[in-house]
């Protein structure tokens, strides 16, 4: 008779339920079980189970095949395990217990802590540091050695054969394994374990690029399989991202190559999209209004003066400094599909939220490569190329938010720290990736809060400094410090906004970056005091609320205080826009922050200098940004359309209140056509980002593809 029944398992689990579904907590420890007496069947129907008491038993080695998707807590404390690779199956167990178990090994606990991802506490002790270089640091190590044993000893068979493929797999992990030395002898066990993985995936990597590269030269060679209707763009346009041949980035869960199967049409690179739909956490999706504001309707610029003593007439005081006076050029390149689940081209369901350039570390080159968010995975681009070099996925993450930064990365002798490119990304999860792509490292991880994370912004000026904001109402201020060559790091706690709503955007201001930030919320737009000093509070609340004149006109059906859009075209002006309001605002900084708040509500109303005019839509949070250098603004609306505005246009006009200044361009949708699918309709534009020299325009859609416009100079 079974020892593990459903009756039992009723009896034991908790709370009392009718059905193993249901139950969370099951304690079946002292029972002197062994593997066989665990029925994979039974127990797997306790999808909602989160703590397993297992403690004081026989087993020897945990069900590989038992799949219990809620377990965060195992305890396997006075067993006789022997195997623990066992247990690599428990993906999202944070919590583990294991001591008295005679026969496991220091090299079964480091096992231990990369085939479980999750695992945060082992044996009642934070074990995140150890794990993280593990999983990062250590194994990056090992696949460096790997790929020069390859390198020097190895090549892959022409024709690939099975049988080739078998015998040279064999004597390539042989090879690793005896010539890959590295860390302590305590723990060579885990590492040969390792290195043997690590080698086998590596290889597989270059069997699946070989293939790859194969099927893309045939299709070349096959323009009947490209016939397909022609789009009403411009036929000149390249629409198909390739996938650059190397071997896979390290991600968290291990190597990864994104497989994009993408079909050429017209000469546009494209990759495929997804359905609309709101992200899987916290709501993005639209809010209808039943009747939206129309935008005001534009005016021909005047060559007239403006009234005197309004601020909205003011004309606006761009400079000429790193400005261009003739509008860019901006043709569509690329369409990467390049986040899709499982690397299915079928997927039109990611939405794609935030997207960066890198910063360059000196003034030399042009930024090209680019930053990209969405669902379980962050992709760094070759804006020229249209190539993917590297991914990083977090299998059950959904990022919302990413930013760059440049830190001091010490190599550990006497010389000079040397300044590093890190990206940090976080979600749903509440935790802040951090990642060194020059070096394929993604190399630690982060808490910043216990809900998800809407948005990332390091100060361009301190640039160890991060703001992460949260739906938890609040902005905190991070030190991430820098790393060294073994990528140790320390992160540190140093300032807490109290705010009332979702953070959306972070602005700092560039003239004191250092002591205020603007951020742009659901319910407003707020300005923080950030100055850092001993005698300061760490814990603050808002210094101001600017408001808009458009306020006055909100009623039952509109709500115009959302501001989804925020970014400075220069040191003191400001863009910024709310969807129900069919606009764009630019207005002064500085002469808004000039004003006395009121006592009570704190607010002051906005400068505001120009209205641009946008898209008459109810779809929320379609960013603006700006590109200083080129004195543009750019936002995308919910047709896949890019509107442009060349702000040195408008210098030689003048403004009147509630006149709005039409677009200097609106880039049409690039209408790409897919195969069993044709032509693909504009989806909405989530966000925009320029080069600071505007020679890539970047957009990321609703719809999982990532659009590459380039200037063209003429």
């Amino acid at each position: 008779m079974d020892r593990i029944t459903e009756e039992l398992l009723l009896e034991k689990g908790s709370p009392t339920a009718s059905k193993l579904e249901e139950i969370k907590t099951l304690n079946l420890s002292r029972m002197g079980l062994k593997l066989q007496d665990l029925p994979v069947r039974l127990l797997s129907r306790l999808r909602a189970l989160e703590r397993w008491d297992l403690s004081g038993n026989r087993l020897q080695e945990f069900p590989k095949t038992l799949k219990l998707p809620a377990l965060r807590y195992l305890d396997l404390s006075d067993n006789q395990m022997e195997d623990v690779t066992s247990l690599e199956s428990l993906g999202g167990l944070e919590e583990l217990r294991m001591e008295d178990n005679l026969y496991v090994t220091v090299s079964d606990n480091y096992k231990l802590m990369v085939l479980l991802p999750s695992l945060r506490v082992y044996n009642g002790k934070d074990v995140s540091s150890t794990a993280n270089h593990l999983r990062y640091v250590y194994s990056n190590n090992l696949r460096t050695r790997i790929i020069g044993v390859w390198e020097r000893s190895f090549s892959l068979p022409h024709p690939i054969s099975a049988e080739k493929m078998s015998h040279l797999e064999k004597s390539f992990v042989n090879a690793a394994c005896q010539q890959v030395k590295y860390g302590p002898s305590s723990v060579s066990d885990f590492t040969k374990w390792k290195v043997e993985i690590l080698a086998r995936q590596y290889l597989r990597s270059l069997v699946e690029s070989e293939d790859l590269d194969s099927k893309e030269n045939n299709a070349v060679s096959a323009p009947q399989k490209r016939k397909q209707a022609q789009p009403a763009t411009d036929t000149n346009i390249r629409l198909t991202p390739h996938k650059k041949a190397r071997s896979d980035p390290p991600a968290e869960e291990g190597p990864h190559k994104s497989r994009l199967r993408l079909e050429t049409v017209a000469g546009i690179r494209i990759s495929p999209r997804k359905a609309v739909r709101g992200p899987a956490a916290p709501t993005r999706a639209p809010t209808k209004a039943d009747t939206t504001r129309k935008g005001p309707a534009a005016a021909p610029h005047k060559e007239e003066e403006a009234p005197a003593g309004q601020g909205a007439a003011d004309s606006l005081p761009i400079a000429g400094s790193g400005t261009q006076d003739r509008p860019a050029c901006l043709k569509p390149l690329h369409v990467l599909q390049c986040h899709s689940k499982q690397d299915s081209s079928d997927d039109f369901s990611t939405q794609l939220w935030a997207c960066a350039f890198q910063p360059l570390l000196d003034s030399s080159g042009n930024s090209r490569m680019v930053a990209t968010c969405g669902g379980d995975s962050v992709c760094v681009i070759d804006c020229e190329t249209g190539m993917v070099m590297k991914k990083y996925k977090v299998p059950g993450e959904e990022f919302f938010s990413l930013a760059w930064s440049t830190v001091s990365m010490c190599s550990g002798n006497e010389a000079a720290a040397q300044p590093c490119s890190v990206l940090a990304a976080a979600g749903r999860r509440g935790l802040v990736k951090l990642i060194h792509p020059r070096n394929n490292v993604a190399y630690g991880e982060f808490r910043a809060s216990r809900k998800t994370l809407s948005v990332l912004h390091f100060n361009p000026q301190q640039g160890n400094f991060l703001f992460s904001g949260a739906y938890d109402n609040r902005i905190v201020m991070w030190d991430i410090g820098g790393v060294d060559s073994q990528y140790n790091y320390k992160v540190v706690q140093l300032l807490v906004l109290e705010i009332s709503a979702t953070p959306l955007h972070i602005c700092l201001p560039p003239a004191c970056p250092a002591t205020q930030l603007l951020t742009a919320c659901e319910d407003g737009l707020r300005c923080y005091n950030t100055q850092l000093s001993t005698h300061s509070a760490s814990r603050r609340s808002k210094e101001m609320e600017i408001t808009f004149p458009i306020y006055e006109e909100e009623d039952e059906e509109h709500n115009y205080h959302t501001v989804d859009g925020l970014s400075f075209l220069t040191d003191d002006i400001v863009a910024s826009k709310s969807y129900m309001h069919a606009c764009i605002y630019l207005w002064s900084w500085s002469r808004t922050a000039a004003q006395r708040p009121a006592r009570k509500s704190r607010a002051v109303c906005a400068v505001v200098l120009a209205e641009l005019q946008w898209a008459s839509t109810d779809i929320p949070y379609l960013a603006l940004n700006t590109c200083p250098r080129r004195a543009y603004v750019v936002c995308g609306d919910d047709k896949g359309q890019m509107w442009t505005y060349h702000v040195t246009d408008l210098q030689k006009a003048s403004f009147q209140p509630g006149e709005a200044i039409l677009p200097t361009e609106v880039l049409e949708w690039p209408a790409p056509m897919r195969k069993g699918f044709g032509q693909i309709d504009g989806p909405s534009i989530n966000v925009v980002a320029m080069d600071p020299e505007l020679r890539y325009l970047v957009a990321l859609s609703d719809k999982n593809m990532v659009i590459i416009w380039r200037r063209e100079d003429s």
